[in-house]
């Protein structure tokens, strides 16, 4: 009976050292924790711009001879061809030069062969001894002058004649029409612009880059979406970066050529310029509070599938001021403990509180 008694003490203990343990385990409270799913993003952000869409080749069309405008044969907005009549001038003045032109032509012909038959006739004479040589020479200078003065007076004409072709502004591409300078009435001389005309086969986006971003558009990818169609994605090639900033903004100018640009985009329409970089790192971005150390380096809890948080060590790449930038250690998808952290045990029961992302 005796020998009994230690065994049935053993027992109790044990029993009752059971019955505390199993309270202890059941009294762990299920935490709420605040989680953000794992989304990888380009370490340096993309940047925006504000863009107008722009002809890059625009010509400023003006007469080649004064004059008064008789007609204006088109408006803004018109598109015209190669060839096509803008604007005629009051070609009056004009007709009668190249008439007087015609008529100089008339008597420098005449007077030309004057001459040439009489140095014919002097030169039979001169074969026969009735006449001399030094009546040859002059007289053959004579032809000459008037052969030289044939030769201005068809240039004369020419000129005329082009001047008068000059009286009717015609285009020199395909385009549309983005300004008009003259109305019929207006006296023009040759230096003033009468209409612009904006090349349709060739688009470009132009921005203002502050001198912070001028790096970053060098170097960087560029597309572009108009504000009218926001879903679709046009390619853009930076062609020219100012080499001076505007003395007003202190912005510089920048150019983007449009390879894919297609009949919705318009002239003047407002468009967004974003630049991204060539090559960037993929980071995962979080709050700092979602960071977890005991001693072995940076870790967070990943919600595993049974839904209980396991501890998993991270690689940072940097630190911000309110989040930290994670390259390797968890997944795309997978959900972080970002709020309540440091109060997590593995494998604790806990209560999921999606985060909001913007």
């Amino acid at each position: 009976m005796y020998a009994s008694l230690p065994m049935l003490i053993l027992g109790i203990t044990v029993a009752l050292a059971g019955c505390q343990a199993t309270p202890q385990e059941a009294a762990k409270p299920v935490r709420p924790v605040l989680v953000q799913s794992v989304a990888f993003t380009p370490q340096t952000p993309e940047r925006t711009f504000v863009a107008t869409i722009r002809p890059r080749v625009e010509s400023d069309l003006g007469f080649r001879v004064p004059g008064k405008v008789a007609r204006r044969l088109i408006n803004v907005g018109d598109a015209v061809k190669v060839g096509q009549v803008l604007a005629t001038l009051d070609a009056t003045d004009l007709r009668l030069q190249r008439e007087q032109a015609e008529a100089e032509v008339k008597a420098a012909s005449a007077a030309l062969k004057q001459a040439e038959a009489e140095l014919q006739r002097i030169l039979t004479l001169r074969g026969q001894g009735w006449s001399t040589t030094a009546t040859f020479d002059r007289q053959q200078a004579v032809t000459e002058e008037a052969r030289g003065r044939m030769a201005r007076a068809e240039r004369g004409l020419l000129l005329a004649a082009n001047a008068l072709s000059y009286a009717a502004l015609t285009a020199d591409i395909d385009g549309v029409v983005t300004a008009t300078q003259i109305e019929p009435g207006h006296v023009v001389d040759t230096d003033k612009v009468a209409i612009r005309i904006a090349r349709l086969s060739e688009k470009e986006a132009v921005i203002a880059v502050p001198e912070a971003q001028i790096a970053a558009v060098r170097t960087g990818v560029a597309s572009l979406s108009l504000w009218s169609i926001p879903d679709k994605r046009y390619q853009a090639t930076l062609r020219e970066l100012s080499p001076s900033a505007d003395p007003a903004t202190r912005t510089y100018l920048a150019r983007f050529s449009i390879p894919t640009a297609d009949e919705p985009m318009q002239f003047g329409m407002t468009a967004t310029v974003t630049i991204g970089e060539t090559a960037a790192a993929e980071v995962v971005r979080l709050p700092l509070t979602s960071l977890h150390n005991q001693g072995d380096g940076p870790a967070v809890w990943v919600i595993g599938a049974d839904g209980r948080p396991v501890l998993r060590p991270v690689m940072v790449a940097a630190y911000q001021s309110r989040d930290v930038l994670i390259t390797q250690g968890v997944g795309d998808g997978e959900r972080v403990v970002v709020l309540g952290a440091q109060k997590l045990d593995p494998g604790q029961r806990v209560r999921i509180v999606e985060a909001l992302q913007f």
